[in-house]
């Protein structure tokens, strides 16, 4: 994870960005993650860890149809997640997380292991993506932890490629 979080400081530091997080399953272990990097205070500006849909809508500015709507782990929550950390920080670039890390939680909808990201730029650009994942309580929450940073990745790829 360290090489990841890193590789993540090296692109957000070329391009002159911050980033920020926004978390619910992963309880700020992205975060957690980034700021294990020496230095990382160069390209990391703050996480939000709002693990209640009190705390999407208080710190995020989540609309709470949106949540009584579609739920916590959804695109359109994440999306909202991820454009209200940008308005809610310095920071250039967000990436939100929630999921139903288990072992309990699930439905038959949204089983244990939907994990939903979004990642977005503060030019407008949000992406968003589900993933279905398996194993523990642990295994899902740090899988979704590579999964988000990785998506920061993808994004500064992108970014480069239309800039």
């Amino acid at each position: 994870m360290d090489i990841l979080a890193a590789q993540v400081g090296g692109l957000l530091k070329a391009h002159g960005m911050m980033l920020a997080t926004a978390e619910s399953c992963t309880g700020g272990g992205v975060a957690q993650a980034v700021t294990e990097i020496a230095g990382s205070s160069a390209w990391f500006e703050r996480g939000f860890v709002t693990y209640a849909n009190a705390a999407k809508v208080e710190m995020l500015g989540v609309n709470q149809g949106t949540l009584d709507a579609h739920g916590a782990v959804s695109e359109a929550a994440v999306r909202e997640m991820a454009e209200g950390a940008l308005r809610h920080s310095h920071a250039q670039v967000a990436l939100a997380v929630s999921g139903i890390a288990g072992p309990t939680g699930g439905s038959p909808e949204k089983p244990v292991g939907t994990v939903w990201f979004a990642w977005s730029l503060r030019n407008g650009t949000t992406h968003a993506r589900v993933h279905h994942l398996a194993g523990s309580r642990a295994e899902i929450r740090a899988r979704s932890v590579r999964i988000a940073l990785q998506g920061v990745q993808a994004l500064l790829a992108q970014h480069t490629k239309t800039a």
